[in-house]
Protein backbone atom coordinates (compact mmCIF):
# COMPACT_ATOMS: atom_id res chain seq x y z
CA UNK A 1 0.00 0.00 0.00
CA UNK A 2 2.80 2.11 0.84
CA UNK A 3 4.62 1.80 -2.46
CA UNK A 4 1.32 2.10 -4.44
CA UNK A 5 0.46 5.54 -2.65
CA UNK A 6 4.07 6.75 -3.70
CA UNK A 7 3.08 5.75 -7.27
CA UNK A 8 -0.43 8.43 -6.97
CA UNK A 9 1.78 10.99 -5.68
CA UNK A 10 5.15 11.49 -8.08
CA UNK A 11 4.47 14.53 -10.04
CA UNK A 12 5.31 13.96 -13.97
CA UNK A 13 6.48 16.84 -15.98
CA UNK A 14 4.89 18.14 -19.19
CA UNK A 15 6.82 17.69 -22.31
CA UNK A 16 7.08 20.83 -24.76
CA UNK A 17 4.73 21.11 -26.88
CA UNK A 18 4.35 23.93 -29.73
CA UNK A 19 0.43 24.42 -30.89
CA UNK A 20 -1.81 26.41 -33.10
CA UNK A 21 -5.75 25.91 -33.53
CA UNK A 22 -8.28 27.42 -35.56
CA UNK A 23 -11.97 27.42 -36.42
CA UNK A 24 -13.35 28.32 -39.29
CA UNK A 25 -17.26 28.78 -40.33
CA UNK A 26 -17.63 27.68 -43.68
CA UNK A 27 -19.07 28.03 -46.41
CA UNK A 28 -23.15 27.07 -45.90
CA UNK A 29 -23.15 26.98 -42.67
CA UNK A 30 -24.71 30.62 -40.72
CA UNK A 31 -23.17 30.07 -37.52
CA UNK A 32 -20.16 28.19 -36.04
CA UNK A 33 -21.09 25.24 -33.88
CA UNK A 34 -17.35 24.11 -33.46
CA UNK A 35 -15.77 25.00 -30.13
CA UNK A 36 -11.78 24.17 -29.06
CA UNK A 37 -9.27 25.39 -26.59
CA UNK A 38 -5.45 25.60 -26.16
CA UNK A 39 -3.44 25.33 -23.20
CA UNK A 40 0.13 24.61 -24.25
CA UNK A 41 1.50 25.09 -20.82
CA UNK A 42 -0.95 21.88 -19.65
CA UNK A 43 -0.57 19.82 -22.52
CA UNK A 44 -4.31 20.23 -22.62
CA UNK A 45 -5.96 20.48 -26.02
CA UNK A 46 -9.67 20.41 -26.95
CA UNK A 47 -12.19 20.22 -29.34
CA UNK A 48 -16.17 19.41 -29.60
CA UNK A 49 -18.35 19.99 -32.71
CA UNK A 50 -21.80 20.29 -31.33
CA UNK A 51 -24.92 18.88 -32.88
CA UNK A 52 -28.54 20.18 -32.73
CA UNK A 53 -29.60 22.89 -34.44
CA UNK A 54 -31.03 26.34 -33.33
CA UNK A 55 -27.64 27.55 -31.64
CA UNK A 56 -28.16 24.03 -29.48
CA UNK A 57 -24.88 22.73 -31.49
CA UNK A 58 -22.76 25.65 -30.26
CA UNK A 59 -23.86 25.46 -26.66
CA UNK A 60 -23.00 21.67 -26.39
CA UNK A 61 -19.39 22.09 -28.06
CA UNK A 62 -18.68 25.01 -25.60
CA UNK A 63 -20.08 23.65 -22.41
CA UNK A 64 -17.95 20.23 -23.29
CA UNK A 65 -14.70 23.00 -23.64
CA UNK A 66 -15.39 24.53 -20.76
CA UNK A 67 -16.13 21.72 -18.75
CA UNK A 68 -12.61 20.18 -19.58
CA UNK A 69 -10.55 23.33 -19.04
CA UNK A 70 -12.32 23.33 -15.86
CA UNK A 71 -11.88 19.58 -15.07
CA UNK A 72 -8.02 20.24 -16.36
CA UNK A 73 -7.63 23.69 -13.87
CA UNK A 74 -7.78 22.17 -10.11
CA UNK A 75 -4.61 20.57 -10.32
CA UNK A 76 -1.39 22.15 -12.48
CA UNK A 77 0.87 18.95 -12.32
CA UNK A 78 -0.77 15.60 -12.66
CA UNK A 79 0.43 12.32 -12.09
CA UNK A 80 -0.07 10.00 -14.75
CA UNK A 81 -3.41 8.06 -12.81
CA UNK A 82 -4.55 11.85 -12.13
CA UNK A 83 -4.33 12.51 -16.32
CA UNK A 84 -6.45 9.51 -16.83
CA UNK A 85 -9.15 10.33 -14.21
CA UNK A 86 -8.98 13.74 -15.41
CA UNK A 87 -9.81 12.72 -18.85
CA UNK A 88 -12.47 10.26 -18.10
CA UNK A 89 -14.24 13.16 -15.73
CA UNK A 90 -14.25 15.65 -18.54
CA UNK A 91 -16.17 13.68 -20.50
CA UNK A 92 -18.57 12.56 -17.59
CA UNK A 93 -19.04 15.45 -16.69
CA UNK A 94 -19.61 17.13 -19.95
CA UNK A 95 -22.09 14.63 -20.60
CA UNK A 96 -24.10 15.23 -17.23
CA UNK A 97 -23.86 18.92 -17.73
CA UNK A 98 -25.48 18.50 -21.20
CA UNK A 99 -28.20 16.39 -19.73
CA UNK A 100 -29.27 18.76 -17.16
CA UNK A 101 -29.25 21.99 -20.10
CA UNK A 102 -31.65 19.74 -22.28
CA UNK A 103 -33.95 19.28 -19.11
CA UNK A 104 -33.95 22.43 -18.47
CA UNK A 105 -33.93 23.96 -21.58
CA UNK A 106 -36.81 21.49 -23.79
CA UNK A 107 -36.61 23.29 -27.17
CA UNK A 108 -32.75 22.25 -27.29
CA UNK A 109 -33.94 18.65 -27.02
CA UNK A 110 -31.47 16.35 -29.31
CA UNK A 111 -28.50 18.42 -28.76
CA UNK A 112 -25.00 17.15 -28.16
CA UNK A 113 -21.41 17.19 -29.08
CA UNK A 114 -18.58 15.17 -30.68
CA UNK A 115 -15.38 15.81 -28.80
CA UNK A 116 -11.86 15.22 -28.69
CA UNK A 117 -9.44 15.73 -26.07
CA UNK A 118 -5.50 14.79 -25.61
CA UNK A 119 -3.63 15.69 -22.45
CA UNK A 120 0.01 15.12 -22.72
CA UNK A 121 2.43 14.36 -19.88
CA UNK A 122 5.92 13.30 -19.52
CA UNK A 123 6.84 10.93 -22.80
CA UNK A 124 3.24 10.05 -22.63
CA UNK A 125 -0.49 10.83 -23.74
CA UNK A 126 -3.58 10.35 -23.02
CA UNK A 127 -7.04 10.92 -25.75
CA UNK A 128 -10.57 10.70 -25.12
CA UNK A 129 -13.05 10.45 -28.16
CA UNK A 130 -16.37 10.01 -28.96
CA UNK A 131 -18.19 10.52 -31.85
CA UNK A 132 -16.80 11.16 -35.34
CA UNK A 133 -14.42 14.29 -35.06
CA UNK A 134 -10.82 12.52 -35.29
CA UNK A 135 -7.65 12.74 -34.01
CA UNK A 136 -4.37 11.78 -36.42
CA UNK A 137 -0.83 11.24 -35.50
CA UNK A 138 2.05 12.44 -37.94
CA UNK A 139 5.33 10.35 -37.15
CA UNK A 140 8.27 10.03 -39.15
CA UNK A 141 6.13 11.76 -42.16
CA UNK A 142 3.79 8.86 -41.95
CA UNK A 143 0.31 9.49 -41.05
CA UNK A 144 -1.72 7.39 -38.52
CA UNK A 145 -5.48 7.69 -37.39
CA UNK A 146 -5.46 7.33 -33.39
CA UNK A 147 -10.10 7.39 -33.07
CA UNK A 148 -12.31 5.18 -34.76
CA UNK A 149 -15.46 7.21 -35.86
CA UNK A 150 -18.59 6.45 -33.90
CA UNK A 151 -20.72 6.72 -37.06
CA UNK A 152 -23.18 3.90 -39.21
CA UNK A 153 -20.71 4.40 -42.10
CA UNK A 154 -17.63 3.27 -39.68
CA UNK A 155 -19.77 0.05 -38.76
CA UNK A 156 -20.69 -0.59 -42.15
CA UNK A 157 -17.21 -0.12 -43.42
CA UNK A 158 -15.77 -2.54 -40.76
CA UNK A 159 -18.43 -5.36 -41.36
CA UNK A 160 -17.63 -4.73 -45.05
CA UNK A 161 -21.00 -3.53 -47.03
CA UNK A 162 -18.67 -0.49 -48.16
CA UNK A 163 -15.75 0.55 -49.14
CA UNK A 164 -13.80 3.88 -47.83
CA UNK A 165 -14.36 5.12 -50.84
CA UNK A 166 -18.07 4.42 -51.00
CA UNK A 167 -18.70 6.04 -47.64
CA UNK A 168 -17.40 9.64 -48.51
CA UNK A 169 -20.38 10.74 -50.47
CA UNK A 170 -22.37 8.19 -48.77
CA UNK A 171 -26.33 9.74 -47.60
CA UNK A 172 -25.61 8.23 -44.27
CA UNK A 173 -22.46 9.30 -43.70
CA UNK A 174 -23.27 11.93 -40.58
CA UNK A 175 -25.21 9.21 -38.86
CA UNK A 176 -23.65 9.59 -35.48
CA UNK A 177 -23.87 6.34 -33.43
CA UNK A 178 -22.48 8.13 -29.97
CA UNK A 179 -22.08 11.50 -28.79
CA UNK A 180 -21.60 13.74 -25.34
CA UNK A 181 -25.00 14.97 -24.03
CA UNK A 182 -27.44 12.06 -25.41
CA UNK A 183 -27.54 9.31 -23.16
CA UNK A 184 -26.52 8.78 -19.45
CA UNK A 185 -24.36 6.75 -19.42
CA UNK A 186 -21.36 7.49 -22.15
CA UNK A 187 -18.53 5.08 -22.94
CA UNK A 188 -15.94 6.86 -24.01
CA UNK A 189 -12.63 5.87 -26.23
CA UNK A 190 -9.09 6.04 -24.27
CA UNK A 191 -6.66 5.71 -26.63
CA UNK A 192 -3.20 6.09 -24.26
CA UNK A 193 0.38 6.17 -26.25
CA UNK A 194 4.53 7.58 -25.79
CA UNK A 195 5.32 10.71 -27.51
CA UNK A 196 8.30 11.09 -29.37
CA UNK A 197 10.48 14.42 -30.64
CA UNK A 198 9.03 15.55 -33.98
CA UNK A 199 5.37 14.16 -33.38
CA UNK A 200 2.33 16.08 -34.97
CA UNK A 201 -0.89 16.02 -33.62
CA UNK A 202 -3.99 16.98 -35.27
CA UNK A 203 -7.03 16.96 -33.78
CA UNK A 204 -10.13 17.86 -36.12
CA UNK A 205 -14.18 18.07 -36.55
CA UNK A 206 -15.64 16.51 -39.67
CA UNK A 207 -15.62 19.70 -41.66
CA UNK A 208 -11.76 18.76 -42.58
CA UNK A 209 -12.06 15.19 -42.98
CA UNK A 210 -15.10 14.60 -45.12
CA UNK A 211 -13.63 16.75 -47.75
CA UNK A 212 -10.08 16.27 -47.48
CA UNK A 213 -8.20 12.57 -47.84
CA UNK A 214 -6.11 11.53 -45.56
CA UNK A 215 -3.16 11.34 -48.32
CA UNK A 216 -3.72 15.32 -49.07
CA UNK A 217 -3.96 15.83 -45.12
CA UNK A 218 -0.48 13.66 -44.70
CA UNK A 219 0.85 15.73 -47.49
CA UNK A 220 0.46 19.37 -45.58
CA UNK A 221 0.76 18.22 -42.38
CA UNK A 222 4.73 17.14 -44.39
CA UNK A 223 5.78 19.88 -45.63
CA UNK A 224 7.97 22.35 -43.71
CA UNK A 225 5.51 25.37 -42.95
CA UNK A 226 4.72 26.86 -39.30
CA UNK A 227 2.52 25.26 -37.80
CA UNK A 228 -0.51 28.25 -38.65
CA UNK A 229 0.48 28.08 -42.45
CA UNK A 230 -0.54 24.04 -42.03
CA UNK A 231 -3.72 25.00 -39.92
CA UNK A 232 -4.37 27.94 -42.56
CA UNK A 233 -3.53 25.02 -45.36
CA UNK A 234 -5.86 22.18 -44.17
CA UNK A 235 -9.26 24.59 -43.83
CA UNK A 236 -8.41 26.30 -47.06
CA UNK A 237 -8.36 22.82 -48.83
CA UNK A 238 -11.69 21.56 -47.18
CA UNK A 239 -13.43 25.13 -48.48
CA UNK A 240 -11.89 25.03 -51.90
CA UNK A 241 -13.94 21.73 -51.97
CA UNK A 242 -17.24 23.49 -50.79
CA UNK A 243 -16.74 23.44 -47.06
CA UNK A 244 -20.07 22.52 -46.59
CA UNK A 245 -19.34 22.30 -42.57
CA UNK A 246 -17.80 24.12 -39.99
CA UNK A 247 -14.33 23.50 -39.95
CA UNK A 248 -11.92 23.09 -36.64
CA UNK A 249 -7.97 21.83 -36.77
CA UNK A 250 -5.60 22.62 -33.73
CA UNK A 251 -2.35 21.30 -34.26
CA UNK A 252 0.10 20.07 -31.67
CA UNK A 253 3.84 18.88 -32.21
CA UNK A 254 6.30 17.83 -29.59
CA UNK A 255 9.65 19.43 -29.08
CA UNK A 256 10.62 17.60 -26.82
CA UNK A 257 9.89 15.06 -23.88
Amino acid sequence: MVLNSARFLYIISMPNVNSFGKSDIGLKRLNNEDAYAIQSKKGLFVLADGMGGEAAGEVASRIFVDTALDVFSRIESLSEQEVLERVQEAFRLSNERILNHVEQTPQHQGMGCTAELIAFYDQNFVLGHVGDSRTYLLRQKQLRKLTRDHSLIQTQIDQGLITPEEARGHSLKNVILKAVGIEETLAVDLIRGKTHPGDLFLLCSDGLTDLVDEASIQEVLSIPLSLPQKVARLIEGAKSRGGFDNITVILCEVISS
